[in-house]
């Protein structure tokens, strides 16, 4: 594949205090594993840390992307769905809601192709007006969705309706097997948003928005099980006909 063919793909990041070497200092990360799968997808993946964010510095940012992830990470502040936090509910990153909200609502009306993960799902949804579930156990009474200590459960879930989720993940095996670690999950959907996966326990794991050329969000980690890059190479597929289209 020539390089004009491999499309540039942003992925959010965190913004943690983190150590390395003599230092311990707030910084920017991004597990490999996500960035890795953007390659193998035949992508270039271009890192987008927490940073000061207005509508127009978002499109500035979008102008350069052919495809946008929004990836996992820490609790989104439930005030901005009208909610107070729950006693487990992590304590707000309010530069990287921010910054990953506005990307979000400027790379929808752009028709960017995007790609949420785990907290991107949730983002999604409170974007477009839907509330969230903040700590699972309290609603299906046990917690294998996020067992702790960093571990990834495997859980199956059953696919819905025929839009792009099952397109790219339909057939064998089904269910589909998926890794998880989430203690929140959508609660109320968003209008425009269809649920295209759940568990058994009625627990939303995917959803669409079929109004947008490729507007997919899952509430697993795809880029957690690398013998399976389905996702990202289908929104790999939809950035590169984005970038011709706008070439």
């Amino acid at each position: 594949m020539s390089v004009s063919d491999r499309p540039v793909i942003g992925l959010t990041t965190y913004l943690e205090q983190s150590q390395t070497g003599v230092w311990d200092v707030p910084a920017a990360f991004l597990p490999k594993a996500y960035f890795e799968a953007v390659t193998r997808a035949g992508g270039i993946a271009v890192l987008l840390p927490p940073q000061p964010v207005s509508p127009e510095i978002a499109r500035r940012v979008l102008h350069g992307l052919d495809g946008l992830i929004i990836t996992g990470g820490k609790d989104f502040n439930p005030a901005r769905y009208g909610q107070e936090p729950h006693a487990t509910t992590d304590e707000p990153r309010l530069d990287r809601d921010a910054w990953e909200d506005e990307l979000l609502r400027q790379a929808l009306d752009a028709d960017l192709p995007f790609l949420g993960i785990c907290r991107g799902a949730q983002v999604l949804n409170v974007a477009l007006g839907g509330t969230l579930h903040q700590h699972l156990p309290d609603i299906v009474g046990h917690t294998r969705y996020q067992a702790g200590g960093g571990i990834f459960t495997h859980v199956p879930v059953e696919l819905e309706g025929d839009l792009l989720t099952r397109a790219m993940l339909g057939g064998q095996p089904e269910p589909l097997v998926v890794p998880l670690y989430h203690h929140q999950s959508i609660d109320r959907l968003a209008e425009g948003l269809v649920v295209t996966a759940r568990t058994s326990d009625d627990v939303i794991q995917a959803v669409e928005l079929p109004s947008a050329t490729f507007a997919v969000a899952v509430q697993w980690h795809p880029e957690a099980a690398p013998e399976d890059i389905r996702l990202f190479e289908g929104l790999v597929k939809a950035a590169r006909h984005y970038r011709k289209a706008f070439a």
